[in-house]
């Protein structure tokens, strides 16, 4: 089969679309039910000899199973039954098999269909497509010795997974895209051995493997069932911990990970451990801040040795190339810090830009927007929906040295570094009088003590 990149984002969708295949076409056309009709019988033993020699082929067989059921998938599964029990050891019986897989499914027969999937996985065990598809369907039925054997075929996919070679990957595909690919499939595949081994009553096993999972790379299923098995064993303070990561890293869609859900989950457990739920809607907010991968944290490790505005370097966005401001070190700085999700930093920004329209013949006056966005890969839609008209930059710490925690925030820094003015929130009406009258009292100010400087002695 192909490398393991056909495994890869797969896993997360559980290859329910894995088996959409189709059967070869046969080598001769099929007569229809008239011409039959009208040939005539054989009259003589040499005729039936003539006759014998002309029986259809095992692919002249398929061919009218699968064109007599026509769309009636119950008729087909039937027929391709039939012609298996006829010719168990068919050249095509791979495809055979598939075909069944699929057509079992749509009749939600799970069962039958799991037994398709696994004679193709004995066919061919490096097929990882079908493996999985299998261990979806096997978990589904319930049964225990189905269960176990899903939780060994997925042993194997995980073996395959972490055997799997930087040779097999895509010369298109990065190495590090390669790895992060890798990991998410490690990821997946522990959280679903994890799954089964918990149907299988063997908690010590599944806790290992969504822990495991968690460390591969943090996700909201792999903590909410640490968090159940947390809270069977009345341990409220780890279920809170781990249904708090959930809810952080889940969505607001409905499934096992649904924040509706995961907030019913953590509510009751946090009344269990402290009687009401006073207090937990802080906590959420701490965990979400702990819990987010690109959260502040990893944001603050930017520029983390540079303590005056012009020791920064900055990201030009969307493209990441470097912006020193050492090298506009004597110039009057004018920073708007925003957002993506900021609805008054979408207003306020045409207003910015009309103040640094203003002073577009000075020299001395520079204007950045600075995005301050946890996940960057929000900024290049943004910027190609909006088109800022003043140069943007990743504020890659820059909002740290200046304290800010609310948006939009606008601040003038003067030529010595020092903050001349800072505008917390937007007041449409006076905000393009007030950053001018702010920018032109810094620029006098500049202007005085240059001035002042020439003159002494």
């Amino acid at each position: 089969m192909p490398p393991s990149r056909c495994l890869a984002g797969a896993i997360s969708i559980l290859f329910l679309c894995a088996c959409s295949i189709g059967l070869p076409a046969m080598a001769k056309p099929l007569r229809s039910a008239n011409q039959e009709a009208k040939s005539p019988a054989p009259k003589s033993p040499a005729a039936k000899s003539s006759a014998a020699s002309n029986q259809p082929s095992p692919d002249d067989e398929l061919q009218a199973a699968i064109s007599s059921a026509g769309t009636d998938r119950v008729a087909l599964v039937r027929n391709l039954e039939e012609f298996l029990k006829k010719y168990p050891d068919a050249k095509n019986r791979q495809q055979i098999y598939r075909a069944l897989v699929e057509a079992c499914m749509q009749l939600r027969d799970n069962a039958r269909a799991a037994d398709y999937a696994e004679r193709i996985v004995a066919l061919n065990p490096e097929d990882m497509s079908i493996t999985i598809l299998a261990i979806q369907l096997l978990e589904r039925t319930g049964d225990e010795a189905g269960l176990r054997r899903a939780a060994n075929y997925a042993t194997r996919v995980l073996e395959y997974v972490d055997r799997n070679s930087l040779n097999e990957k895509s010369p298109r595909q990065s190495q590090a895209d390669w790895i992060a690919e890798k990991r998410r499939d490690r990821m997946a595949v522990l959280d679903l051995r994890g799954r089964l081994e918990l149907k299988l009553k063997d908690t010590a096993a599944a806790q290992k493997d969504f822990e495991d999972s968690y460390a591969v790379l943090p996700n909201a299923p792999a903590a909410e069932q640490l968090g159940e098995i947390a809270e069977l064993k009345k341990d409220w303070n780890t279920a809170i911990e781990q249904y708090a990561r959930a809810f952080a890293l889940g969505d607001s869609t409905s499934g096992p990970t649904g924040r509706r859900e995961i907030r019913r989950k953590i509510g009751n457990v946090w009344r269990l451990a402290h009687g009401s739920e006073d207090g937990l809607g802080e906590y959420l907010l701490h965990a979400y801040d702990e819990t987010s991968p690109t959260g502040a944290a990893t944001k603050s490790a930017k520029n983390p040795d540079a303590h005056e505005p012009f020791d920064f370097t900055l990201r030009k966005a969307p493209d990441g190339s470097p912006y020193s401001l050492k090298e506009m070190k004597g110039k009057i700085l004018v920073v708007d810090f925003w957002a993506t999700w900021c609805g008054p930093c979408r207003a306020l920004e045409p207003q910015f830009a009309r103040v640094a329209a203003a002073f577009q013949s000075s020299q001395e006056v520079l204007f950045l927007a600075a995005d301050c966005d946890d996940d960057e890969t929000l900024v290049p839609p943004y910027l190609e929906e909006d088109k800022l008209r003043t140069t943007v930059v990743f504020a890659d710490g820059l909002e740290r040295l200046f304290g800010v925690n609310a948006f939009p925030t606008v601040i003038v820094i003067g030529r010595d570094g020092k903050m001349a003015f800072r505008s917390e929130g937007f007041t449409p009406d006076d905000f393009e009088q007030t950053l001018g009258d702010a920018i032109r009292r810094e620029l006098a100010r500049s202007a005085a003590t240059a001035k002042s400087a020439g003159a002494t002695p």
